[in-house]
């Protein structure tokens, strides 16, 4: 029989495999846990779900169970307005949450669809609120990683005063910051959404997200090739337009 010490070690190491680039990394991995501490985190995510391309992992209007954490693809978030159109509310790559909108009103207020196939992590939102009352780090976490969205959503409102092509280029400044975190180039991407959802999101009709790719495509800026996106100069976008990441 193992060592309790080894036990410990083997728990962690079977955690941070499967969630090393996760932002909630901060949650399953706090410092200094102990035995049976790391024990109950094991068993916070309760299954994996693979969700299609197309497919939704949620609607608006649906009771709020879980959490999920993006394991691999990519997510879309938006809400229907009264004559039917999509607003986008935002886009989410692997280790970022989906549903914190939903905690104080028990109801998913917005839908999300993945972009690609994709596999989530569920995380049941009464045990997550049951393990954070026997550990009190947990939470602490927790609150940080809610912090952190909404500074991401104030600095979409700061966008609502910028010209288009000051918006499209912080938006890409912000995935180039968000794959970087997630150890990809900050330089070279692929865009998983269409201009249209772009447009959608940052405010702006299709037309003018195109004239906007192609204006900082001739300024030698960026260089597009279909979804293909290369920042040729990122120090000079964030002099120029600002670092604003939305994040």
């Amino acid at each position: 029989m193992l060592p309790d010490s080894l036990i410990t070690k083997k728990l962690r190491s079977n955690i941070k495999a499967s969630c090393s680039s996760c932002s909630l990394r901060e949650l399953c991995l706090p410092v200094g846990l102990d035995e049976q501490e790391v024990r109950a985190l094991d068993h916070l995510v309760s299954q994996r779900h693979k969700i299609r391309r197309g497919e939704h992992l949620h609607r608006a209007g649906l009771d709020f169970h879980s959490l999920h954490v993006v394991r691999t693809g990519f997510f879309k978030t938006y809400v229907l307005q009264e004559d039917g159109r999509e607003q986008v509310t935002g886009f989410h790559m692997p280790g970022e949450v989906l549903g914190l909108d939903a905690i104080s009103a028990d109801t998913h207020t917005c839908n999300a669809v993945a972009l690609e196939d994709s596999e989530v992590c569920e995380l049941p939102f009464a045990k997550l609120e049951g393990i954070g009352r026997t550990i009190p780090s947990l939470m602490h976490h927790f609150h940080k990683i809610m912090s952190r969205e909404i500074v991401r959503e104030r600095g979409m409102l700061l966008l609502g005063g910028m010209k288009a092509g000051e918006r499209l280029v912080a938006f890409l400044l912000n995935l180039s910051h968000r794959f970087a975190r997630r150890g990809y180039s900050p330089l070279n991407f692929n865009l998983r959404m269409t201009r249209e959802e772009i447009g959608s999101y940052l405010g702006l009709k299709l037309e003018t997200i195109s004239r906007a790719f192609s204006r900082l495509q001739a300024d030698g800026l960026i260089n597009v090739n279909n979804k293909r996106i290369r920042l040729n100069d990122i120090d000079h976008l964030r002099r120029q337009y600002g670092s604003s990441s939305c994040e």
